[in-house]
Formats: C-alpha cells, structure tokens, sequence
C-alpha cells in the first residue's frame, strides 16, 4: 500500500471519528448539558470543602499558639489557667491542652488535679500526648506512693514499645516504682537493662548510677 493511500485512509477515519463525536453531540446535547452541571457542581463542592477545611484548620492553629502561649505563661500568671482550662475543652488540640495544665499541677504536688486533666487524655488516640499523659500519670502514681498501678501501668508500656515514645523513659520509671516500693531486686534489673541497652541515652547515664548505689547497699 502507498504511503498516500495509507495517509488518506487514516485522514478518513480520523474525519469519521470527529463526524461521529458532533452527531453524538448534537443529538445528546441535553443530556451533555446536564452532565456538564453535575461535573461543574462537584468540582464547586470540593473547592468548597477544601476553603473550609483550611479555614479550619487556621482556626484551630491559632487555638494550639494561644494554648502554648498561656502554658508558658501560667507559672507567672496562675490567673489565666481559666482561659487554658477553657481553650483545652475543645477543638482539635484540646488534650495539649489538658496535658499542660496536667504539668502544671504536677510541678505544684497536687498529683490529684494532675491526673483528673490525665484522665480526660487517656480517652483519645494512642498518639505522642497520650504517651507523655501516660507517663505522667505513672509518676503521679509512684509520688502518691501508688506503685502496683505504676508498676502496671509501666509494664503495660513496656508491652506495647510504642513508636510515638521512648522505651528507656519508660523502663527508668518503672524502675523506679520498683525501688521506691522497696523491690530493689526487680528494679537492679531494669536499671542493668537500661545500662547495657541504652547506655548513650541520659536514663542509661542515670540507670548506671543507680545500679551503683543500689548494689553498694548490699
């Protein structure tokens, strides 16, 4: 076949094609007119979402920057825990919130109200806040003197070796609620563990320390 007869072959059939897609057009116009509206309503609805979403999500950055700024602010100005405590029963980053306050009564001894605001974080997901909220409340426990539920609580942790936290935190408290409860065997251990496997950490460094003194007791 020559070239020129190969050429006007696909010219025909490329002119058929676009026939066919005018005809289709003109005899469905109706239908294409209303497809068109369907396409352009959807693509409004999802530029809409989206505005919305970023508006959202400013607002509730800005909530996050006016918590911070009155965490940092609360040990000079006791007043304006109100306006935390406030800020911290809603939105997105409400458990920031709590967790703040949590530490801000912890550092004054009232482990009680600490652990009210703690409790309120152990209801949400098993995140980065939620883990420090663990963590505190495991000390709240050992400075209550409540140690079978430090020890558990510790050992619970220990269990689930989570990502979002660090295990040689979380093996250092739980040593310590073995000593302070006068288990001294069970706390040598871990603070051995924490010596050989995290001896470049500081809860290694400190671990090191304490085997030293504990074993010195013998």
């Amino acid at each position: 076949m020559k070239r020129t007869t190969r050429k006007h072959l696909k010219e025909d059939k490329f002119q058929k094609t676009m026939t066919d897609i005018v005809d289709y057009s003109r005899e469905h116009t109706k239908e294409l007119s209303y497809a068109g509206v369907v396409v352009l309503l959807l693509a409004l609805a999802v530029i809409v979402v989206q505005v919305i979403g970023a508006q959202n999500m400013k607002k509730e950055n800005q909530v996050l920057d006016q918590i911070l700024a009155l965490s940092s602010e609360i040990r000079q100005s006791p007043e304006k825990i109100e306006e935390l405590e406030e800020l911290a029963g809603r939105g997105k980053f409400a458990r920031v919130g709590y967790l703040e306050l949590a530490k801000y009564w912890f550092e004054k001894e009232d482990f009680t109200k600490a652990r009210s605001y703690l409790d309120e974080i152990s209801k949400g997901s098993k995140d980065l806040v939620y883990y420090q909220a663990q963590d505190l409340m495991g000390q709240a426990y050992i400075h209550q003197k409540e140690y079978d539920q430090a020890i558990a609580l510790y050992g619970k942790l220990e269990v689930e070796n989570p990502d979002e936290y660090f295990l040689d935190v979380i093996l250092f408290h739980k040593a310590q609620a073995h000593e302070e409860k006068g288990e001294i065997e069970e706390a040598l251990t871990l603070y051995k563990r924490l010596k050989e496997e995290f001896a470049e950490t500081y809860f290694g460094y400190d671990a090191s320390a304490k085997v030293l003194a504990l074993e010195g007791k013998k």
